[in-house]
């Protein structure tokens, strides 16, 4: 770096800090307590995003991981499991991902408190499954919420219809962080207020910020007091990321001095999954790269499934104790994702990010496990939302399998078109959720319905052009077909 660009780094940190010290004296004594640590996190995360320029890797450095450091499941599985499973479940901690909103749905609110089966949210199915664990092994795993400003409050009220089940539930919020300006690097917002206009101003910094702001909360400390030693952390929209016992088994099994301190489940990459990060090993070290740390020369590259052949599930097993060390330490490296916005006045905004899976290089001992596919069923969109519906899978104890009548393994490819956009749009389409268990393909586009006990079969491709609709029939049977024009069915 030049005498001249570090001064010019120098200027827009104390410029920043300037602006962080006035955003406080707005805030009342115990949010400015909170905002005071937040700031430290972002001042940290700042000073890093203004040094690092180019490219985060070097690609010559960049190999393929040793066989050894990502383990077949099928593998720990063999090992079986222990004769006391509750033991080993009482040194557990479910943490989900909760801060995001339903926003891509068109659902207002925190996205776990979207219905997805049988009038189940994403958290009620949660509560079911951890629920069904601390009953069966007569054990106690509490369920920790990693919420964010935008959703704390809302959770919060709906935690109270979960009092009498047997499950312990904790929150903690990650941290609020100022969007700031692409022009001028200072932040946007000009009080700490989160509200009306200034509501766009900030933002939950992306889930590596859960090693922070859960040591800040002081859940990381209570739970290693109560005998807690490690956290299985995922999306709270992946359906898929139960807990399993047979890699609890394998951590707590090793020798005290060769224990797992972090575990990432992977799987198999398919060509819907290319932009998803994937493990290497970069200078001994297991590492998660992810595309936005790709040079642009290198991206086609990184998308390809033979080279890289596996991404992350962002299901991760994480010691607890190792968190606390790495924290106390300032040890944690993790690289920041450069997000830039466009808001809806047309300003531009960048947000620094972390996440959660980029720690893995700073823990010791951290491995990956390429675990079957259905430990991934995210629903991001509402083609998602139709395949978790339909009676390809089957719900028991809050957790979601594939159907025993499904007769191959692998998910149908579904795209439903922007009509389907919105939940509530979505459900309106469909008189009930069609018979998918013989489905390969499905597309649909336009102005299209489906009546009653509508089933689907092998590849099915509906098109209603602009200006026509298509209604689907109460009891069709669509195998290997293709609807296009102009279908309507009135009440006669």
């Amino acid at each position: 770096m030049t005498e001249f660009q570090e001064k010019l780094r120098q200027q827009h940190e104390d410029s920043m800090h300037r602006e962080l010290e006035a955003l406080i004296a707005t805030a009342d004594k115990a949010e400015a307590e909170i905002s005071r640590k937040d700031f430290d996190g972002f001042k940290r995360l700042f000073h890093r995003f203004l040094q690092v320029k180019g490219p985060a890797v070097d690609w010559a450095k960049i190999h393929r991981p040793p066989e050894e450091s990502i383990q077949p499941y099928e593998k720990i599985k063999s090992k079986g499991l222990p004769d006391d499973i509750s033991s080993s479940l009482n040194k557990l901690a479910v943490v989900k991902l909760n801060g995001g909103l339903g926003t891509s749905m068109g659902c207002k609110g925190p996205k776990s408190l979207i219905s997805v089966r049988n009038e189940n949210t994403f958290l009620d199915l949660t509560v079911k499954q951890i629920e069904h664990l601390n009953k069966t092994f007569n054990a106690n795993v509490p369920l920790v919420l990693m919420n964010s400003f935008n959703t704390d409050e809302e959770t919060k009220k709906i935690l109270q219809k979960y009092k009498h089940h047997r499950v312990n539930i904790h929150t903690f919020n990650q941290s609020r962080y100022p969007r700031i300006n692409k022009e001028s690097l200072l932040p946007i917002a000009k009080t700490m207020r989160v509200n009306g206009d200034n509501v766009e101003a900030w933002y939950p910094p992306g889930h590596g910020d859960i090693y922070t702001s859960f040591y800040n909360s002081g859940l990381l400390d209570k739970l290693i007091a109560e005998g807690k030693e490690y956290i299985f952390v995922s999306n709270i929209d992946n359906l898929g990321a139960t807990v399993d016992l047979f890699i609890l088994h394998h951590l707590i099994s090793q020798p005290a001095d060769k224990r797992y301190e972090f575990i990432m489940e992977v799987t198999d990459k398919t060509r819907a999954d290319v932009k998803g990060g994937t493990l290497i090993l970069y200078e001994d070290h297991l590492r998660l790269l992810e595309i936005a740390q790709v040079p642009k020369a290198h991206v086609d590259e990184f998308k390809s499934v033979t080279k890289f052949k596996i991404f992350n599930t962002n299901n991760l097993w994480i010691s607890l104790p190792a968190i606390k060390r790495l924290h106390e330490n300032n040890a944690m490296d993790l690289e920041i994702i450069v997000n830039p916005k466009t808001l809806d006045g047309g300003l531009n905004v960048i947000q620094l990010e972390t996440a959660v899976g980029a720690a893995i290089k700073s823990f010791n001992n951290a491995m990956g496990v390429n675990v079957p596919r259905s430990r991934f069923l995210p629903v991001k969109t509402s083609s998602d939302l139709l395949l978790v519906m339909s009676n390809l899978y089957s719900l028991d104890a809050g957790s979601l399998t594939m159907s025993k009548k499904r007769e191959f393994p692998s998910t149908p490819h579904v795209k439903l078109g922007s009509s389907f956009t919105k939940v509530q749009e979505f459900l309106a389409r469909f008189e009930n959720i069609p018979d998918m268990l013989e489905l390969d393909h499905l597309t649909v586009s336009g102005d299209v319905t489906f009546g009653k006990n509508v089933s689907l079969k092998g590849t099915v491709i509906i098109i209603a052009n602009h200006g026509d609709r298509i209604d689907i029939p109460a009891g069709a049977m669509l195998e290997n077909k293709i609807v296009s024009g102009n279908l309507r069915i009135l009440d006669h």
